[in-house]
């Protein structure tokens, strides 16, 4: 497996709520950590960018009737043959009003989860 297919075997986890495979895929998050973490419906991700062991990523959610977006550079480290998710640079970012929506309507966001 890739770092890139890690990545998106990740995002898969989040959205099952897999918390037990993303500790499984982590040096730093623990099953506790994982478990207590904010109810988030995922909707869709973006792989920008993926390089040696860094995969850059946009991954959108809806919390609380609002949509959010998750920008992060991860890195990831090989251990005894397998890749692991290490840890992750944040990005401020946004939405912006002429992407397409990310909850799948096939409206621009300004047109549609914006207002």
């Amino acid at each position: 497996m890739t770092p890139k297919e890690l990545m998106i075997s990740r995002y898969e986890a989040f959205v099952k709520k897999d918390w037990q495979y993303l500790a499984k895929t982590s040096t730093s998050q623990t099953l506790q950590e994982l478990e207590m973490m904010p109810e988030l419906e995922w909707l869709k991700l973006e792989v920008l960018d993926a390089f040696d062991n860094i995969v850059e990523f946009k991954a959108y959610y809806r919390e609380n009737g609002q949509i959010g977006l998750l920008h992060e550079k991860s890195n990831f480290v090989q251990i005894n043959g397998e890749w692991k998710y290490q840890d992750g640079e944040l990005f401020k970012s946004k939405i912006e009003r002429n992407e397409p929506c990310p909850c799948g309507s096939g409206k621009k966001y300004k047109k549609c989860c914006a207002k």
